[in-house]
């Protein structure tokens, strides 16, 4: 049975998403350029909206989706919609957040990786005529503590992989922890205080809340340990980037990979001034794997809806 309710798609999406909407019948105006002016003028003829990270759904924007049953993110946060407005609206919001667990989890393995033997510091030398062949020596990761800060899909599949590296794992989140998951890799629960202090990386994958909004903080980065290195892939919030800048630049932290900012682009960060830093364009999800499983994903997830199945 074909639906023939309407969809406004904001954002670049891989192809398998119009394939599978359009095959059941949907109506699919892809617009990947829209701007915020041209959605708040559309978006009361659509049924369902669908965004990645680069359009974010206002509060003015959903109180005009007078259509509207369905706002889909094709990743994993949802912080660029306003769901308390989407709720009052009676619009059902979903994402993808299994469709992006491997890509990032294999980026934080990079960034681990690549802080470890000061790679990207090496590869900068070199075009720059330098050879620090002898200033560049790195460590292994086998034997080291990884504290992961929110053990969802990502945190669990991060885990796993560093666990194949004989990495410790030690593991704190707000809910219960899933105990087979724990026994697998040997997790050693701990608070937040314990797991900062404990760890030699540390990786965040938790969601920006007002209380999550700088749960690393100055304080927090004061009681890791000074060889200790952050990483950054969930929301750019998390972090106090000035406090980041200034533990790392007077020595007392070893350093740190952002994929994500509190300001996007990030162009002009200062972070960038220093030599033991990563700094990537929030790329996390951006492999074509996790495109098209997410992609995927949602559209299965939007025919199920309109069948009434979830």
């Amino acid at each position: 049975m074909g639906f023939d309710d309407s969809v406004l798609i904001c954002d670049e999406v891989d192809p398998v998403l119009n394939k599978i909407l359009e095959d059941n019948g949907l109506k699919v105006s892809y617009e990947p350029k829209i701007t915020p002016d041209q959605i708040k003028e559309k978006i009361s003829n659509f049924n369902i909206v669908i965004v990645r990270s680069r359009t974010t759904l206002t509060k003015e924007m959903i109180e005009k989706a007078d259509k509207c049953k369905i706002i889909a993110r094709v990743g994993v946060g949802l912080d660029n919609v306003d769901q308390v407005a989407a709720k009052e609206k009676n619009i059902r919001v979903i994402n993808a957040a299994e469709g992006a667990m491997n890509a990032v989890a294999e980026l934080v393995l990079g960034f681990m990786l690549s802080l470890a033997r000061q790679t990207t510091r090496g590869d900068r030398a070199i075009r720059n005529g330098q050879w620090l062949k002898n200033e560049l020596k790195g460590t292994e990761l086998r034997g080291k503590y990884l504290g992961i800060v929110g053990l969802g899909n990502i945190g669990k599949r991060l885990g796993r992989l560093a666990r194949a590296l004989n990495m410790n794992i030690i593991g704190y989140d707000v809910v219960p922890i899933d105990e087979e998951f724990a026994k697998e890799v040997g997790l050693m629960k701990a608070d937040l205080d314990t797991l900062l202090q404990s760890s030699d990386y540390i990786s965040l994958h938790v969601p920006l809340l007002d209380s999550t909004y700088h749960l690393i903080n100055a304080q927090k980065l004061s009681t890791m340990k000074k060889t200790a290195k952050i990483i950054n892939t969930s929301r750019g919030g998390v972090i106090d980037e000035d406090a980041l800048y200034e533990a790392i630049k007077s020595g007392n932290l070893g350093g740190a990979a952002l994929d994500v900012f509190e300001k996007e682009p990030a162009i002009g960060n200062k972070l960038a001034e220093l030599d033991n830093v990563i700094l990537t364009p929030h790329i996390g999800a951006q492999t074509k794997e996790a495109q098209s499983l997410a992609a995927n994903i949602i559209g299965e997830k939007i025919i199920q809806i309109l069948r009434g199945v979830i």
